[in-house]
């Protein structure tokens, strides 16, 4: 087993990496990703989904998501249904759209299988190549403030103001106290490069919290297996000619295409394995496919990917681990609800922080190329949606270029990316 590890499908020691390694990698991105579980649920459960379907259907989804990535991209990144398209696809497609969520499922299915195409297609070299690096760069610095802004959150140390969109939290609630001090302990883990210290992280902000009583309530949920059945396959393409049902699949394919294309290239330049960007956008958008079959919004590969890659994680074994870990989830549910969010924020928080350090790549010093870049930075975490800050910023690019007579400095597939993303905002708003 070791043999096979080591020098067949993972590859090991030629990415100086070890078994116990990638395992620890995978299970740190496991705690960091699971509470998708509990939130993708609801949300799809608001779509009018059974939520004890809902639920297995986002753990079979993330399952198979993951082990999809491990084996065929060998790759340390985590897919899962994604937050953000999953409010499209109930708030939008359901409940704006007045699509059924069974249509909207077979949306996500349509979107799939468009997305696979380019994925096994020279389209996704074309249109990681139109992209400037500029933008890229712009986008893990925009990825890196969200994941911070998330991690923030889920400590409580910032909250909706009453004066002010964002305010600093209550510092007396015990909550927040206990996000502090296990984020200095996280940070002098970190620092010191402590062996597996985002998981020793997690352990010890675990117990900070159940010193300060916060741990979360324990409840038992159940599972209904018939209740799954009646979402499993259940897309209904009777609409798909409809204008609605293309005007969705149009949407979710830009966002899923996109938004991947944008994180996966993030991940593996994070991982400084460029050579594996193919095989990883090819296994995103089966997966993507897959989502509608399980009965699941559109899978990406997550930001939190970034936990796994930093706890040591470099090949798929790492996310296989976590796949599987999603899969013996069904079982452990109360369990997992143990880990709290001040022993999950604070790993976010570094995490962002890493990632944020890319903006030292920028080149500010030509205006056409800084505003496009600082916009898709401030717009990721301050619309709350990675798919808005990026088309912003792609729409921004080429304009300036050609209002500074710079027009021949962007590619054709770019003009055709912005004017498809401008498109986009123009039939929302019709």
């Amino acid at each position: 087993m070791k043999q096979t590890f080591n020098g067949g499908i993972f590859q090991l020691e030629k990415h100086g990496t070890t078994v116990k390694q990638e395992i620890v990698a995978g299970l740190v991105g496991f705690f960091t990703i699971v509470y998708i579980i509990a939130v993708n649920s609801l949300i799809l459960s608001e779509a009018g989904m059974p939520i004890e379907g809902a639920i297995l259907a986002t753990i079979l989804t993330s399952f198979v998501g993951c082990v999809l990535m491990g084996l065929w991209a060998n790759a340390p990144i985590l897919v899962v249904p994604g937050m953000g398209i999953n409010a499209l696809f109930t708030y939008t497609l359901v409940q704006t759209m007045n699509l059924t969520w069974q249509e909207a499922l077979a949306v996500v299915f349509v979107s799939g299988v468009i997305f696979t195409i380019i994925a096994f297609t020279s389209l996704t070299r074309i249109l990681s190549e139109a992209i400037p690096k500029t933008l890229k760069e712009a986008i893990n610095v925009g990825l890196g403030l969200f994941l911070m802004l998330i991690g923030l959150e889920k400590g409580q140390l910032v909250e909706r103001g009453t004066n002010s969109i964002i305010a600093l939290g209550d510092l007396s609630s015990p909550i927040v106290l206990a996000t502090v001090l296990t984020l200095l302990i996280a940070l002098v883990l970190f620092i010191r490069d402590v062996k597996g210290h985002f998981l020793w992280s997690i352990f010890i902000g675990t117990f900070i919290a159940s010193v300060f009583g916060i741990l979360p309530e324990q409840q038992l949920e159940s599972f209904s297996i018939a209740s799954y059945l009646n979402i499993f396959g259940a897309m209904s393409f009777a609409k798909w000619s409809s204008f609605p049902f293309l005007v969705a699949v149009f949407s979710v394919t830009m966002v899923v295409v996109f938004e991947n294309i944008g994180l996966i290239s993030g991940h593996t330049s994070f991982l400084k394995q460029n050579g594996k960007y193919q095989k990883a956008i090819q296994a995103n958008g089966i997966s993507v496919m897959l989502s509608g079959l399980f009965g699941s919004s559109p899978t990406v590969a997550t930001v939190e990917t970034t936990a796994s890659i930093a706890a040591g994680g470099k090949t798929g074994l790492t996310a296989v681990t976590t796949g599987m870990l999603f899969l013996l989830s069904i079982f452990f549910i109360p369990y997992i609800k143990m880990v709290p969010d001040n022993a999950i924020s604070p790993v976010l928080i570094i995490i962002g922080g890493l990632m944020v350090q890319n903006i030292r790549h920028l080149d500010l010093r030509d205006l056409t190329e800084a505003f496009p870049a600082i916009t898709i930075i401030a717009m990721i975490p301050f619309t709350y949606s990675i798919a808005d800050g990026i088309a912003i910023g792609f729409i921004l690019y080429p304009l300036l270029k050609m209002t500074m007579g710079k027009a021949r400095e962007v590619s054709t597939a770019l003009y055709i990316i912005a004017g498809l993303f401008l498109v986009n905002y123009i039939i929302q708003i019709i």
